[in-house]
């Protein structure tokens, strides 16, 4: 498992826990045809060498009543180093931000945020972000309907 190679049970293995994290052992050697100590070695050193960094289950958002998702382009209006480190220390911070990537383009990040409301959204705006030192403008989209919402990596 160097240099980023993985064989072709390696990948099967990422594929099935992927769509299912909490198969067994023995489903997992099953449906990747390997038996099931093989198996557990593999997916274990996937683990062990980064490939797998964690398990979580996914949560519907609107059953748990979190209902805007709001994709948010933000730029900054200097760009040094304590400006970039407090941004970015303010969205790990924050619940609310699922997602956070430097970009390219005519912002310098876009974040996802989950809120149950536009007023939660107003108010991530008014407590979070108009305070914070570097941010010169926000440009949101809100989400109407997701249309396709996957984790799995196409592998």
């Amino acid at each position: 498992m160097k240099n980023h190679s993985l064989d072709a049970a390696s990948v099967r293995i990422l594929a099935e826990l992927q769509n299912n994290g909490r198969m067994s052992t023995a489903e997992l050697a099953e449906a990747v045809g390997l038996s099931a100590t093989p198996c557990w070695r593999r997916q274990k050193e996937l683990e062990d060498n980064g490939y797998i960094t964690r398990y979580a289950a996914l949560v519907d958002r609107r059953k748990v009543g979190l209902m805007v998702c709001c994709i948010a382009h933000v730029s900054l209006n200097r760009h040094s180093a304590g400006v970039v480190e407090a941004f970015e220390s303010a969205m790990q911070a924050r619940p609310e931000v699922v997602e956070c990537y430097e970009t390219t383009g005519n912002s310098d990040y876009t974040i996802k945020v989950i809120v149950p409301d536009m007023e939660g959204y107003q108010n991530f705006l008014h407590e979070v972000m108009f305070k914070l030192q570097g941010v010169s403008q926000i440009n949101t989209n809100v989400a109407l309907r997701e249309v396709k919402y996957k984790t799995a990596l196409p592998l």
